[in-house]
C-alpha cells in the first residue's frame, strides 16, 4: 500500500525563520537558571518563577516553550528535565554547559552571519580579511574561559582511547590549546605526560589556571605564538589538533600537517578532533551544518569528509588515519600514525 503523499506546508519555512526565538528561549532559560531551579525540586511553573524571580505568566510560557523544544517534559502541571537537561545544564553539575553562550552568542559571531548573503557571494566571512583567524582575537580568549565544561567529556575520552607509554616521559604537544583541556586530560590519565601546549599569550593564561586547577601544572608548559610561525621543537609522541583544521582551506591544512608530522618520533601520532560529515555532506545533520559556520567567520574554513583527512594527513606524510566516534559529542577523533 502507497504511503499518503504529505501535502506541501509552509511549516517549515516559519521554523526556519523564527529559529531566532529558540536561541532567545535557550538563552534566557539559561540565564534564569531555569533548568537548576527544577533540578532543586521546583517542578510547577509558579515554583519556578518564584525560585527564579520573574512573574508567573512569563515563567509558565517560557517552560512550556522549552518542552516544545526538547529541554524539559510535561505531565499535568508538573515539569521535569529532559537527559540533556539534567547532564547539560544544571549549574550544580560538572558538565554544565551553559557558559558556552558567553562565546557562542557573543556578538562577533553573531554577526559573522548577520550578512550571510554577502559570504555566499563571497565564499567566506565578511568580517575582515581573516574573520575570527586574525592575530591575537580576543574572540579566542572568550573562548576559552567559556568552553571548557562542554570539551571535557571528549577531552577525557580521547585521552582513554590513545593510550600511552607508560615507562618513559611523553611528550605532548597540544596546537592551538585554548583552554588547555585536551593536553591536561591526557596529563591527569598518565603520570608521565609532559603538555606543551600552544597558543596565543592571552589565552594560554586561561590555559594555565585550568592546568593549576586540576592539579598539572608541574607538567603543563606553554609555548606562545602561532602555530604556522612558531619553531615547535620536535621530538613528540602525540600532537593534538583539537578543533583547529576546520578554520581553514586544505593547502593551508596540509602546510601544518606537514610540520606536525616533522615534530613527531617515529610511531608518533597526531590526534584531531573534528566535525566530520558524511560524504554527501548533509550528514549527519549537525556535524554537517558546521560548514555554515565556517563560511560565516573564516576565509576559506570548511567541515571536510574522513576521506578529505584521510588524503590531508597522507599527503603530509602519515603512515595511516583511523577515525572513531566520540561518545557523547558530535564530533569525531582522527588518529593518525607516523610511519
Amino acid at each position: 500500500m502507497n504511503e499518503q503523499a504529505v501535502a506541501p506546508s509552509p511549516a517549515l519555512f516559519f521554523e526556519a525563520v523564527n529559529a531566532y526565538q529558540r536561541t532567545a528561549a535557550i538563552k534566557a532559560a539559561v540565564e534564569l537558571e531555569v533548568f537548576t531551579a527544577i533540578a532543586e525540586g521546583n517542578s510547577t511553573y509558579y515554583n519556578v518563577a518564584a525560585r527564579c524571580h520573574t512573574s508567573e505568566r512569563g515563567m509558565r510560557i517560557l517552560l512550556d516553550y522549552m518542552v516544545i523544544i526538547g529541554f524539559l517534559s510535561k505531565a499535568a502541571d508538573q515539569y521535569a528535565l529532559t537527559p540533556d537537561a539534567a547532564l547539560f545544564l544544571d549549574k550544580h553539575k560538572p558538565t554544565y554547559v551553559g557558559g558556552a553562550l558567553e562565546f557562542l552568542l557573543m556578538p562577533e559571531m553573531v554577526a559573522a552571519h548577520s550578512n550571510l548573503s554577502e559570504a555566499v557571494r563571497k565564499g567566506g566571512t565578511v568580517l575582515g580579511a581573516e574573520g575570527t583567524l586574525s592575530h591575537e582575537n580576543p574572540v579566542w580568549v572568550n573562548f576559552a574561559r567559556a568552553m571548557m565544561p562542554l570539551m571535557m567529556l571528549p577531552a577525557q575520552g580521547i585521552a582513554k582511547l590513545v593510550e600511552v607509554e607508560q615507562t618513559r616521559p611523553v611528550k605532548v604537544l597540544d596546537i592551538a590549546a585554548g583552554h588547555g583541556i585536551f593536553g591536561i586530560a591526557f596529563a591527569q590519565a598518565n603520570p608521565n605526560v609532559e603538555v606543551t601546549a600552544l597558543d596565543w599569550p592571552k589565552v594560554l593564561e586561561v590555559a594555565q589556571e585550568n592546568a593549576q586547577k586540576f592539579g598539572v601544572k608541574d607538567r603543563f608548559a606553554t609555548l606562545a605564538g602561532s602555530a604556522f610561525e612558531l619553531d615547535w621543537g620536535s621530538g613528540y609522541d602525540v600532537v593534538l589538533v583539537t578543533n583547529f583544521l576546520h578554520h581553514f582551506d586544505v593547502p593551508t591544512c596540509e602546510t601544518l600537517l606537514r610540520k606536525v608530522h616533522a615534530s613527531l618520533n617515529p610511531g608518533g601520532r597526531a590526534v584531531t578532533l573534528e566535525f566530520v560529515p558524511n560524504d554527501d555532506r548533509v550528514s549527519p545533520p549537525q556535524a554537517a551544518a558546521f560548514a555554515l559556520t565556517m563560511l560565516g567567520s573564516t576565509p576559506a574554513g570548511d567541515a571536510y569528509t574522513a576521506v578529505e583527512y584521510n588524503l590531508m594527513f597522507r599527503n603530509a606524510g602519515f603512515a595511516y588515519t583511523d577515525l572513531f566516534p566520540v561518545p557523547q559529542t558530535i564530533e569525531h577523533v582522527l588518529v593518525s600514525v607516523k610511519g
